[in-house]
């Protein structure tokens, strides 16, 4: 393997070398000291020669170290929002996530799926504005919720440690962003600050249970596309202190071969030229038409769609989530324990 020295060597010799050889050309060749047309038509070829090989040269470091740049960026990225498996216990399992800052594969939204003790778990969030900026509030919360998942026994405790995670993580960055500090204007004001979480969990029997804070709610995907439940969801974290009583939603059953779709607002809220909304809904009714779908072919399809609808990279991030239940069977519904009380009952 080069080491960094020894290529940080070549690319400062190469250059003095061509700058040498110009030199040397200028003062020590009699041609160049010679004013016939000939004389000056060798002369221009040669620092032309010389200044082309000085522009490649620079030319293939710069490309170096932007395919470096983005590497390290690439794999910084998948460490935060990290690739999910194919198959989640019997879930099948598929994502995607399209940002809008260029050059950025991770923006404000947020997704994770991990399989507990009490269920697989699912969280879903949209972090306020978009790009490089959010990438610290999505940090906290994802890096928060894969510890509370797998501690926790109840959603609402889920969600109360993710609250606390980000109310510390404002608190830091209204720190390092204090004028004391030496910080940078903030692009967000910190009392803006809000995440949207939506927060699942899919018992053994395929049973949903729901916590939702400002987020959208999934669709499920049976032959047709509807919203899981029409309830209404809480604030979003950040915005007010959750409540004292936090009743988790029971949303019904994920039968064998049907779908749930998740996705961020960025979704439904881009446009076109016109100014029309991307029809998520019809588009996901359609792909729903012939049972069972496809998570990695419903991800593809949408965001084909997505981008021919817009033109181009849309004014949000935008991510979408699929799980489809590969179970063989699920039993007959039976009274459940009361694991989440109080429990409403949803559509």
């Amino acid at each position: 393997m080069e080491r960094p020295g020894v290529r940080r060597l070549l690319s400062l010799g190469l250059p003095t070398v061509w700058g040498a050889v110009a030199i040397t050309y200028k003062l020590a060749c009699p041609l160049a000291q010679e004013e016939n047309m000939g004389a000056r038509i060798v002369s221009s070829a040669v620092f032309f020669a010389v200044g082309t090989g000085l522009i490649l040269h620079v030319r293939r470091a710069l490309l170096r170290e932007l395919r470096q740049m983005r590497e390290v960026a690439g794999a910084a990225q998948n460490v935060l929002l990290r690739p999910l498996p194919s198959r989640v216990e019997g879930l099948a399992l598929a994502a995607g996530r399209l940002s809008a800052s260029r050059g950025a594969s991770v923006g404000g939204d947020l997704y994770e799926v991990v399989a507990t003790d009490h269920g697989v778990r699912v969280v879903m969030g949209d972090v306020r504005g978009h790009g490089l900026a959010a990438i610290g509030t999505v940090a906290a919360v994802l890096g928060s919720f894969r510890e509370a998942a797998h501690d926790e026994p109840e959603l609402p405790l889920v969600l109360r440690r993710l609250e606390r995670a980000l109310g510390r993580h404002l608190r830091e960055r209204a720190r390092a962003e204090h004028p004391s500090s030496g910080g940078a204007p903030p692009e967000t004001p910190l009392a803006e600050e809000f995440v949207t979480v939506l927060l699942l969990e899919i018992d053994r029997d395929g049973g949903i249970w729901a916590l939702n804070c400002g987020h959208p709610w999934p669709h499920l995907l049976s032959g047709t596309a509807r919203p899981l439940t029409d309830a209404e969801p809480l604030p979003p974290l950040g915005s007010f202190p959750l409540p004292a009583d936090l009743p988790v939603l029971g949303c019904g059953r994920l039968l064998p071969g049907e779908a749930l779709v998740l996705h961020t607002d960025g979704m439904e809220d881009a446009r076109d030229v016109a100014g029309t909304f991307f029809p998520l809904r019809a588009v996901l009714a359609e792909a729903a038409r012939v049972p069972p779908v496809s998570p990695q072919g419903l991800i593809r399809a949408v965001y084909t769609r997505l981008l021919r609808h817009t033109g181009r990279l849309p004014a949000d991030d935008a991510a979408l989530l699929v799980l489809r239940n590969d179970r063989c069977r699920v039993p007959l519904q039976q009274p459940e324990p009361d694991r989440h009380a109080p429990t409403m009952s949803g559509g």
